[in-house]
């Protein structure tokens, strides 16, 4: 590999007809380079090993939250170091997120965080244990608003079936998006589910335990309403 390219670091990933996103190629800074070259095997899960054990990975038994694409981090790592006594897991599929993530774990010490560099999808099929999750989080994914992208999306019923079968009974699902028409999509799927409650009306506050991340503020200086869905398996 040569200089900060990150060509050559791939995630790890099945073949699909349509994915949600696009793998970006660009180049790293040095913090991100060394998250991945020192801090990423500190905290790396793979794919290739699947299922997983929650106690075995964190060596404890403590409450399980997973964000699905988790950008460059800087939210996920605010909460695993705010909430010690709950272990996070953090699945991205660009490399410089998954590399700035680590350094920042590791300047930090912390120990309540792993990190999937992988195709979200095949890791809720291969490696989350059913029914084990505390709470699901997925934060300002990309809208997709062209009308001919909207498979694309990431919020369709068949993930979020999938998404609920992860869920412990009464395990929260929480979205965030600064898109609406792509919320009033989400709430419209996630209301469809039967084994989920909305807890909101439709929508809620933001959380405590979710920060108002830097690309949210952006998006609240444009205009941009942001709005947070929280859900609840009932079952």
């Amino acid at each position: 590999m040569s200089g900060n390219d990150v060509s050559s670091i791939l995630p790890e990933r099945r073949a699909r007809a349509i994915r949600s996103y696009v793998v970006r190629a660009g180049r790293m800074t040095d913090a991100q380079r060394r998250g991945l070259d020192e801090d990423w095997p500190n905290y790396r899960l793979r794919l290739a090993d699947g299922r997983v054990n929650w106690p075995e990975v964190f060596g404890r038994h403590s409450p399980v939250v997973l964000e699905i694409g988790f950008g460059m981090g800087d939210s996920l790592l605010a909460m695993a170091e705010a909430d010690p006594d709950t272990d996070f897991v953090g699945v991205e599929v660009h490399p410089p997120g998954a590399g700035r993530l680590a350094h920042g774990a590791a300047q930090r010490a912390l120990k309540n965080l792993r990190i999937y560099l992988a195709d979200a999808e095949d890791v809720l099929d291969e490696c989350i244990p059913d029914g084990s999750l505390a709470r699901i989080q997925i934060y300002f994914p990309d809208p997709w608003p062209k009308k001919k992208h909207h498979k694309r999306r990431l919020v369709q019923p068949s993930l979020v079936r999938r998404l609920r079968a992860k869920l412990a009974s009464g395990g929260l699902l929480h979205l965030a998006t600064d898109w609406e028409p792509y919320a009033e999509h989400m709430l419209e799927v996630l209301s469809a589910d039967t084994g989920l409650v909305n807890l909101g009306t439709p929508y809620v506050e933001r959380p405590a335990f979710r920060p108002a991340t830097k690309f949210e503020r952006r998006g609240e200086r444009l205009g941009h309403r942001v709005l947070d869905l929280l859900f609840r398996r009932s079952d």
